[in-house]
């Protein structure tokens, strides 16, 4: 009798702490601007973690807007920022490149105007905004990206021109179910990026992309079954090359009335329709493939669909996933 008493109390222990790892958070830090977190900071979070991690850590930062300019330095990897709620879980900054940089008398160019800087590996954002709301009197980037294999799922990125700054051309970067807008060659850069299930919304006359992909990297940005959106009369280019090996692809996505019938242009250099990239596979759409477009860019068939692939375009050596 006794030895059922002692297997019932082991039986109800081992049940209770099961429950109890079943009900732990599943992130590691809380940010709220209310106290109930450990920090009201999301930079002090970051911060607070230790170098060159192996293990994922997950921020999870409640509700409200955080009006910070914000690095995620080198040293910091495997880091996930998850917000509660999309749309009401905002990083807000509002630098623009005609800025002064604080205490002195230059301008702050492009690449200082950052809201988000992520120059870690293994970055990933989850159900957040990432905006910067400066006035429309210069560059402004919202999302700066430096770091390798970098994740961002159900984001809201937000900004006029040069919105996101896909950097550093050995950067592999991901958007998934992503909202982006903005402006001018609001997506730009050398990285390899791609963009599943989006929606690209333009809000002025002007072009999307603008990539500097190097020669030698076979893609630049891959769009994925996205759908590209404008504001009322507004009409636009897919894309420009920055450098002239540019590369951009939209594949299968939904291209609306807003795509001009040339579709590309080749930023006042005719030399750079020799050099450029761009493809379109698929589409659909007013905007897709149309009299008009430019000879120098291609119309791809279907058997193409296999090169890009997500795993075609990302998993490199390491076969690294982006979902997981």
């Amino acid at each position: 009798m006794k030895r059922i008493f002692l297997l019932c109390c082991l039986s109800f222990s081992l049940l209770a702490f099961a429950a109890q790892e079943e009900s732990k958070p599943a992130y590691d830090l809380v940010v709220a601007q209310d106290g109930s977190g450990d920090f009201t900071s999301i930079q002090e979070a970051i911060h607070s973690l230790r170098a060159v991690m192996t293990e994922r850590k997950i921020v999870f930062i409640k509700k409200g807007v955080y009006r910070e300019k914000i690095v995620v330095p080198t040293y910091c990897t495997n880091i996930t920022l998850l917000g509660e709620d999309r749309d009401n879980t905002i990083i807000r900054w509002g630098d623009h490149a005609n800025m002064p940089i604080p205490g002195t008398e230059t301008n702050m160019g492009t690449f200082r105007t950052y809201t988000l800087l992520v120059q870690g590996h293994g970055f990933r954002a989850q159900n957040l905004t990432i905006e910067n709301d400066a006035p429309q009197l210069g560059q402004a980037v919202a999302l700066h990206v430096e770091g390798d294999k970098a994740s961002f799922i159900n984001c809201r990125i937000l900004g006029n021109q040069d919105t996101i700054f896909a950097g550093s051309e050995t950067s592999r970067q991901y958007y998934r179910d992503c909202y982006i807008e903005g402006t001018t060659d609001f997506i730009f850069g050398s990285a390899t990026a791609y963009f599943l299930n989006c929606r690209i919304h333009c809000k002025r006359n002007s072009y999307i992309t603008a990539p500097s992909t190097p020669e030698y990297r076979k893609y630049g940005f891959v769009f994925k079954e996205c759908k590209v959106t404008a504001d009322e009369g507004i009409r636009v280019y897919l894309g420009r090359p920055w450098r002239p090996h540019g590369n951009t692809v939209f594949v299968q996505c939904e291209l609306g009335a807003c795509i001009r019938p040339e579709g590309w242009d080749n930023w006042r250099n005719p030399e750079n329709e020799k050099t450029a990239r761009f493809y379109e596979c698929l589409n659909t759409g007013p905007g897709a493939w149309q009299e008009g477009r430019v000879s120098w860019a291609k119309n791809l068939k279907k058997s193409s669909l296999k090169e890009y692939t997500l795993e075609a375009v990302l998993a490199g050596k390491e076969n690294w996933d982006p979902e997981k």
